[in-house]
């Protein structure tokens, strides 16, 4: 049987992907009491290769909300694989969104929304989080954005 996060992410055509290895010595979450913490998840395309670049060089403000997007996506992915099922999220609480930008650029809230606004679209209200967003000078791989979240959890 099919259960309304699922249902909801077909109808929305997101597919999730396996979950996310660590690329460190790491877990990909950690469950404590009622709060699922999820490690941080960049930007993939579906054959595995790494969105990269620096926002407001080469990447746009667009191209890096998609980026933020799919960075959700594998956010959701590692909840499922935590959880079983995605139906177990009771809210959305906070998500935290670096930015590999520019010294100048000041849009990082307008990058960050792709995720922001993908969890919108899953989960509802439920999805309205605390956030926060911020620029740095470099990530991992080179990638353009790092997402975390923490959901709170039945």
């Amino acid at each position: 049987m099919t259960n309304v996060i699922e249902a909801r992410l077909v109808q929305l055509g997101i597919t999730l992907p396996a979950p996310p290895a660590p690329i460190g010595t790491y877990v990909p979450y950690v469950v404590s009491g009622n709060l699922l913490f999820l490690s941080g998840q960049g930007p993939r395309t579906r054959d595995g290769q790494w969105l990269c670049g620096r926002v407001g060089e080469r990447v746009s403000v667009q191209e890096a909300y998609q980026h933020a997007r799919l960075a959700g996506v594998r956010l959701l992915a590692a909840a499922q694989a935590a959880l079983g099922s995605l139906d177990r999220v009771r809210r959305v609480v906070k998500v935290l969104g670096f930015v590999q930008a520019t010294p100048n650029f000041g849009e990082h809230p307008a990058v960050i929304n792709g995720c922001s606004d993908l969890f919108v679209e899953v989960f509802g209200e439920a999805g309205r989080h605390a956030r926060t967003s911020l620029g740095v000078a470099s990530l991992p791989h080179d990638i353009t954005v790092e997402i975390e979240a923490v959901l709170e959890i039945s």
